[in-house]
């Protein structure tokens, strides 16, 4: 890691503390002074029940699931050398959902770990089945165009569940989830994403050289020497582990994966291998930023998530995207 990414990463993990600070200290209930010091001094007292059990767990689960999603982003855009891929580009995270609905409906949501299960074992099915895919083509748009049929097919599949469902309410429970949340997290789900997420950071970092070659071109990547193969199939499992134990935890959350690379990839000059870290951590900080906003949005039921993600995050990459175009210009 150079210089620039290095200090990058250094004010990004600053306003992550300051961010989950925020996040722990302030929600929809409101604490004063006082009640703030009994929370760090009792610990077995009622404002120490919300901080630590409610709120702290909460904002440990957006920080992991958008340093998830944002690490996915990255391996997708470097892997497939397009910068609109993100991490349900490839149909990860439909098949996800898929599981985790057919989970809801089946009603194991009761069970403990079921549906997270569930998911998980969608997103390695459709890891499994790209690397099968790539391992006989190794053109990035077929990759993308088989990505696209699994990503169809599997929100198809979900859309029918949801129409079939039974029941009312494990209608609406599958509803809820599929809108993207992190609200009544606890520290079980923490301990569900991260070391998903972390074994995903390890899979992506020894998989960068190999999307550093390939921002060099087909060409140069099979001449380099570098286990292409390997590389590709490492940077595929990185990609299907973290967005799976992200959609497991937290259902379906939009925009994250697409935007963080984004937000850092000048700071890194486009490299695909430095721009892993920050890109983790700046989804991280933008997840945990857009469940405070949607916690303290004066309305009546709290905004879900991933529509949150969608709404404010669209116009900013609308932004981005106008800026980068008037650069690519000059």
């Amino acid at each position: 890691m150079n210089r620039g990414a290095g200090r990058l990463a250094a004010v990004l993990a600053a306003a992550i503390v300051l961010a989950m600070g925020l996040a722990v200290l302030f929600g929809e209930s409101a604490l004063g002074m006082a009640e703030l010091a009994r929370a760090f001094t009792d610990l077995s007292s009622g404002p120490a029940e919300v901080l630590w059990s409610v709120r702290a767990p909460r904002a440990a689960t957006a920080l992991m699931v958008g340093a998830a999603l944002g690490l996915s982003g990255a391996v997708m855009q470097g892997l497939l050398r397009n910068p609109l891929a993100d991490p349900g580009v490839l149909g990860v995270s439909a098949l996800a959902a898929l599981g985790a609905a057919a989970a809801i409906v089946l009603g194991w949501a009761a069970l403990p770990g079921a549906v997270e299960t569930a998911a998980l074992a969608g997103a390695g099915l459709a890891g499994g089945l790209l690397v099968l895919f790539s391992a006989r083509v190794r053109s990035p748009e077929a990759l993308i165009l088989f990505g696209v049929a699994l990503s169809s097919f599997a929100g198809a599949a979900t859309a029918l569940i949801f129409n079939l469902s039974p029941s009312p309410i494990a209608a609406a429970e599958l509803m809820n989830w599929l809108l993207g949340s992190v609200q009544n997290r606890s520290w079980v789900d923490v301990a569900w994403v991260t070391p998903a997420a972390l074994a995903a950071a390890g899979l992506a970092g020894l998989a960068a050289p190999g999307l550093r070659m390939l921002s060099l071109g087909e060409e140069a990547a099979r001449t380099s020497g570098l286990p292409m193969g390997r590389l590709r199939l490492l940077a595929l499992l990185a990609a299907a582990l973290a967005t799976g134990a992200a959609v497991a935890v937290a259902g379906v959350i939009g925009f994250v994966g697409l935007a963080a690379p984004h937000l850092v990839r000048s700071a890194v000059r486009g490299d695909p291998a430095r721009l892993l870290l920050p890109a983790a951590l700046a989804g991280g900080l933008m997840l945990v930023l857009a469940d405070l906003l949607a916690r303290l949005t004066p309305t009546d039921q709290e905004l879900k998530l991933g529509v949150f993600t969608a709404l404010v995050g669209a116009p900013l990459f609308a932004v981005i995207a106008w800026r980068a175009a008037r650069e690519w210009r000059l």
